[in-house]
C-alpha cells in the first residue's frame, strides 16, 4: 500500500494550494460551461449588434427617402398652386379663347327667374392666334361673337296660370 509521504513546512503549505487530481477533474465541465456560455454570449452579442446596425442603416435610407418625397410633394404643391392661382388661371383661360361671363340669373326655391342675364363678350382678342396670322396674312373672324339675341333671357318671372 502506498501512503503519500506527509510534508511539513513550505512544502505542506503549497500542497495544500494545488488541487488534487479529483477536484481537478470536478472543476474542468465547470470551466468548460462557463467558456462556452461566455463564447456564446459573445456570439450573441456579434449577431445583435449586427442586427442593429443593419436596422440603423435601414432606417437612414428611409428616412433620405421620405424626405425626398417630401420635397418633391412640395415642388408638386408650388405647381398645384402656380396653376391655380386666378391670374394664371385667366391667362390660361384666354389662351383657350373663353371670354368673362356676363351677369347671371339665378333661379329662387319658389320656380322664379330673378335677374336679367346678359351673354359673355369679347372684350380682347384670344391670345392664340391661327398659322394664317402668324404667316402675315389678315385673317377676318370666321364667326361673330354671340350677341344679346343668341341668349334668352326671361324678363318676367310670372307666366300666366301659375
Amino acid at each position: 500500500m502506498s501512503r503519500k509521504p506527509e510534508l511539513k513546512g513550505r512544502a505542506a503549505r503549497l500542497a495544500r494550494l494545488l488541487p488534487t487530481g479529483r477536484a481537478q477533474a470536478a472543476r474542468t465541465p465547470f470551466v468548460l460551461l462557463v467558456v462556452l456560455l461566455l463564447g456564446g454570449g459573445l456570439i450573441g452579442l456579434l449577431v445583435l449588434n449586427s442586427a442593429l446596425s443593419e436596422g440603423a442603416f435601414q432606417l437612414d435610407d428611409l428616412q433620405r427617402e421620405t424626405k425626398n418625397l417630401t420635397d418633391e410633394e412640395q415642388a408638386l404643391q408650388r405647381d398645384i398652386d402656380a396653376y391655380s392661382a386666378p391670374d394664371a388661371l385667366q391667362r390660361r383661360a384666354r389662351e383657350l379663347g373663353m371670354v368673362p361671363g356676363g351677369d347671371p340669373a339665378f333661379l329662387g326655391p319658389d320656380g322664379k327667374v330673378r335677374g336679367v342675364p346678359s351673354p359673355a363678350t369679347a372684350a380682347r382678342v384670344p391670345l392664340v392666334l391661327a398659322p394664317e396670322a402668324l404667316a402675315g396674312r389678315a385673317v377676318a373672324p370666321s364667326a361673330p361673337a354671340p350677341g344679346p339675341a343668341a341668349f334668352p333671357t326671361t324678363t318676367s318671372p310670372s307666366t300666366p296660370g301659375r
